[in-house]
């Protein structure tokens, strides 16, 4: 079968790999249908993997499979059904993952396509409690961005950041994966949205998902136009995955009180914080990495019923793949691109 495999940094090929072999206890060989990408899989690509990791590595970190065949001892399941992946390979048997927080599990092994082989490729076997079913209207391109895209983003706003009806919220890079999904679902509360994006292109697409407010960060400082528009008071909620570009300014932008939610760092992982303003003020800043599977479940009980929807930029079958994260690394992409495996 086919697997695209990241063979050394940015190079990437298509070769021909073994077939899973019959699943095992509690495992599921599942026919891997789409597989959406993520800023993870252009820091793996250029080599910026933060542990431990051997090539060549099969790439794909959010996906959507069909059940093929059942291992002895799984139920729940049937052949032909349509479900989504948990990316990271947790333990099942420690606290957290007990208690349904599994994304502090205590002994995850790694993330799917980054320290581990990835779902880009057409079959693979998984434990089946790591599987999350797509309940009906839900297809396979949007059952492949619950993991991560609406994932992230309902453990970012609900759990953490416990955004409430009528708060105005502060959304950077509103053309991002998770930034189009976050406009959606912070507009289905009734909350005010402010958005960035990096080219006036992408406004009306932004405005489009429900955004109150498009910055165009690159013609103004997003911080100065967020005071103008909250009449210096600032907002409660700013939801921030770029990182140094744009940590001083998102500080700036908060409301006494007010919280900050990040997932992650792609314009750099180090920056500087002026500690007087988060006493002061009295900031909470909250750090927010993937998601649990029942964020993946409500996200996609919300795609079902048509309260949010994917916003899909490209697909590309896998011979696109580094045409694909090129158009990521310069950030000319609104909404996700997808692997169509068919």
């Amino acid at each position: 079968m086919r697997a695209l495999q990241l063979i050394e940094d940015r190079r990437l090929e298509l070769v021909d790999v073994p077939p899973p072999p019959a699943p095992d206890d509690g495992e599921v060989t599942l026919r891997i249908r789409a597989v959406a990408l993520n800023h993870i899989d252009v820091w793996g690509w250029r080599g910026m993997a933060f542990a431990k990791r051997k090539l060549p590595l099969t790439i794909g970190a959010e996906a959507s499979g069909e059940v093929e065949a059942l291992g002895p001892g799984v139920s729940g399941l049937l052949p032909g059904q349509l479900v989504s992946i948990y990316g990271a390979r947790t333990c099942g048997l420690c606290r957290h993952c007990r208690e349904g927080r599994d994304n502090l599990c205590e002994n995850v092994a790694g993330v799917h396509g980054f320290h581990l082989d990835g779902f880009a490729q057409e079959k693979i076997n998984l434990p089946a409690r790591l599987l999350v079913p797509a309940p009906p209207g839900v297809d396979a391109v949007a059952a492949a961005l619950a993991p991560v895209t609406f994932g992230t983003v309902e453990h970012m706003l609900f759990d953490n950041a416990r955004l409430e009806p009528g708060e105005t919220i502060l959304i950077h890079a509103g053309g991002s994966g998770i930034g189009s999904a976050a406009i959606q679902l912070a507009k289905k509360m009734g909350c005010t949205i402010i958005t960035t994006v990096g080219s006036d292109d992408k406004v009306e697409k932004a405005k489009a998902l429900g955004a109150d407010h498009v910055i165009n960060y690159r013609e103004d400082r997003f911080e100065g136009v967020v005071r103008k528009l909250t009449r210096k008071k600032g907002v409660d909620v700013v939801f921030e995955h770029v990182g140094a570009d744009t940590w001083a300014g998102s500080m700036l932008c908060m409301k006494r009180g007010g919280r900050l939610v990040t997932c992650g760092s792609t314009s750099g992982v180090s920056t500087t914080m002026n500690l007087m303003q988060l006493f002061q003020q009295q900031l909470r800043l909250i750090g927010s990495f993937g998601c649990r599977m029942e964020n993946m479940a409500n996200a996609m009980q919300k795609m079902a019923a048509g309260l949010v929807h994917p916003v899909i930029d490209t697909e590309v079958g896998l011979d696109g793949i580094d045409t694909a994260l090129e158009r990521m690394e310069g950030r000319q992409v609104f909404g996700k691109i997808i692997l169509k495996m068919d």
